[in-house]
């Protein structure tokens, strides 16, 4: 894969983030830059606390920038008010969390569909392709399963399968293994990089996970809120 060939499909340039507490100003992102490829799997790294998930907030448009800007699938996202945003985010990124945020009333399949409903397909439309995505990630014999009744690995890959409803241009994963063993982690990380190499889908993944971030193509270091180093692997 030549990554220079590739379009950016995620751009921030000077980044900062700060939050008013009660001892004052907490700066937490502090001047950050960062591009992303198309159809690369990329990670950030750093210890807790440095700003990576207040990061993948800003860059999702979950969150704003205190100054900066994001340029997202040609969108610049700073500029765009709640609606307009709410609506991209639906249309053009995907989330998954370290802790699945499935609601718990509904079955697999309609936890996947609600994206897509919520982007106006009919229910028919969003459970075919809700039922294709189940499918995907290995859980065509759990659709009508509540999350209670799923494993953490299976709760996780419906995450996962949410967050790729819409074909998003990119997903945003933060520490999508960290409740998980090693072993069922590993699992779910080889389902990231099949759908990566077979869709093409750009991740951006947030890790403490030295393995995963050695198999990404590349990988942002933080320290303290900087970038404190970029490699470039393929």
């Amino acid at each position: 894969m030549n990554m220079d060939n590739q379009e950016l499909i995620l751009s921030a340039t000077d980044v900062h983030r700060q939050f008013t507490t009660a001892n004052g100003v907490l700066p937490v992102i502090k001047g950050l830059s960062l591009d992303i490829r198309a159809g690369t799997m990329a990670a950030v790294t750093g210890a807790s606390g440095v700003g990576k998930s207040t990061l993948l907030h800003i860059l999702g448009g979950l969150d704003k920038p205190t100054r900066g800007t994001v340029r997202l699938a040609g969108k610049e996202l700073t500029g765009m008010d709640e609606t307009a945003l709410a609506q991209f985010r639906n249309e053009t990124v995907g989330f998954v969390f370290q802790f699945h945020y499935l609601m718990d009333d509904f079955t697999a399949l309609e936890n996947v569909m609600i994206p897509l409903l919520v982007a106006g397909r009919n229910r028919n439309t969003a459970r075919v392709k809700a039922e294709q995505l189940l499918d995907m990630v290995g859980l065509r014999d759990r659709t009508s399963h509540r999350p209670k009744q799923l494993s953490g690995g299976e709760q996780q890959r419906v995450a996962v399968a949410r967050a790729l409803a819409n074909n998003p241009k990119i997903v945003l994963a933060d520490e999508p293994s960290g409740n998980l063993d090693t072993s069922t982690g590993r699992r779910l990380h080889e389902l990231l990089f099949k759908l990566n190499a077979e869709n093409k889908t750009t991740f951006l993944i947030a890790t403490h996970n030295r393995e995963l971030a050695d198999r990404c193509d590349s990988e942002t270091q933080i320290v303290d809120g900087k970038v404190f180093d970029h490699i470039t692997r393929r």
